[in-house]
């Protein structure tokens, strides 16, 4: 294994794709979570139902994230990984800047009009992250990529924390949103400095097959590590779906007087975003991915059981839960860039887009299923429940799959 100079490694870790990735993400991660965080106040302002509309605006924004993870992957192979950066945060980013004009707009369904905003916000999102730690992925050496990818991500997740406050001192939603709209745009101007990866130039002109979706689903085996690559992210989404973003539904049977969702995930993405620098140090220390995810997704696990068994009676100590749950799924980037690693330069963008947007777009099953067991198990009970089959799978996934660590990316499909 190649050894470099500090000098060396500051030059790769900070180079202008890799500023420009982590910029990127913290402004999607700041849009993609604003809905959650301004959930309440912003459905109440409008006189809707902040629980029963919120949740199915939420399904429709997920569902926007799974349709718009396989649009963007299939354009960053088949034109290149730098058409989705642009592409996706203008879309994204004018979603958001009309969220901002509800308020104004004069129509008697606002809540479908809400809905539709944030399902094409959420197909502007799914392209972010996957198209960011696919070109990263593919422009640094394979003895730094991990720590680049976690630089992206954890820098980016703080995008959540900026919501938070920027809600908070605004005093009005509407402001957020036009500010998350015009940081994208800003961002869109800072892009154009950006070069395209050097491993999907060698095959752009090439006759190999690039941005197959379905090929995934036509041999066994890659069928196997896509659906392995999906489950270890599903834990991630269950703490921020469920226990954050739904947290004032967890406060009666906790005893707690008050919950605020906006918070919950604030906590959440603190704790995300410290995991996420830390998981790239220690898939570097121990050589391996799976090894990293695997000791972090139990130690989630164990957060998890100590919230939902009763250690926390107050709102204090609930967010503290969150912050270590968020903490422990701090693998976020390291599980997408397992997924980069997986399969090759002509299916990577796909693969690496789709995963994590099929992780989001399954929080409405997720929902579902906690809605479900509700009535007749309570909240701490059905949140369990949805818990459990979770982290099996994302547990059987972590061990099973292929350790990728310094694999070499110049291979396709």
């Amino acid at each position: 294994m190649r050894e470099f100079t500090f000098s060396e490694k500051a030059t790769h870790l900070f180079s202008f794709p890799v500023i420009v990735a982590a910029l990127g993400y913290f402004v999607d991660i700041y849009d993609l979570l604003l809905f959650g965080i301004v959930r309440v106040p912003s459905l109440k302002s409008m006189h809707l139902d902040a629980d029963a509309v919120g949740t199915t605006i939420i399904n429709y924004q997920m569902s926007g994230l799974l349709l718009g993870g396989i649009l963007w992957g299939i354009v960053g192979d088949k034109k290149g990984r730098l058409s989705v950066l642009f592409g996706s945060i203008l879309v994204y980013s004018l979603a958001n800047i009309a969220c901002g004009f509800l308020p104004q707009i004069n129509v008697g369904d606002k809540a479908s009009i809400y809905a539709l905003l944030r399902f094409i916000a959420g197909l502007g999102l799914a392209g972010e992250l996957g198209a960011g730690i696919t070109l990263v992925s593919e422009s640094l050496p394979k003895e730094l990529r991990a720590i680049g990818t976690s630089i992206v991500a954890g820098f980016g997740l703080l995008g959540a924390v900026v919501a938070q406050l920027t809600v908070e001192l605004a005093g009005n939603w509407t402001i957020a949103y036009f500010i998350g709209g015009g940081l994208g745009l800003l961002l869109l101007l800072l892009r154009v400095g950006v070069f395209e990866s050097g491993l999907y130039k060698d095959i752009a002109k090439t006759s190999v097959a690039k941005g197959d979706f379905l090929s995934f689903f036509t041999n066994a085996k890659r069928l196997k590590k896509y659906l392995r690559c999906i489950a270890i992210g599903l834990p991630t989404w269950f703490c921020v779906g469920i226990l954050a973003m739904m947290a004032n539904q967890f406060a009666p049977e906790m005893g707690i007087r008050n919950l605020q969702p906006g918070k919950a995930i604030m906590w959440a993405y603190i704790g995300i975003s410290v995991g996420d620098f830390a998981s790239g140090m220690i898939s570097h220390l121990l050589r391996s991915r799976k090894k990293a995810i695997l000791y972090m997704m139990l130690f989630t696990l164990i957060g998890v059981s100590l919230m939902l068994g009763g250690a926390t009676r107050t709102e204090s100590g609930y967010y503290f839960f969150c912050a270590w749950l968020g903490l422990g799924t701090g693998y976020w980037a390291m599980f997408v860039t397992v997924a980069a690693e997986q399969f090759g330069t002509n299916i990577r963008s796909t693969a690496t887009t789709t995963v994590p947007n099929m992780v989001r777009g399954l929080v409405p099953v997720m929902l579902i299923g906690f809605n479900y067991f509700k009535p007749s198990m309570g909240v701490i009970f059905s949140a369990a429940a949805v818990g459990i089959i979770v982290f099996a799978l994302g547990i059987y996934a972590t061990v099973s799959i292929e350790e990728t660590h310094n694999r070499d990316l110049d291979f396709t499909e």
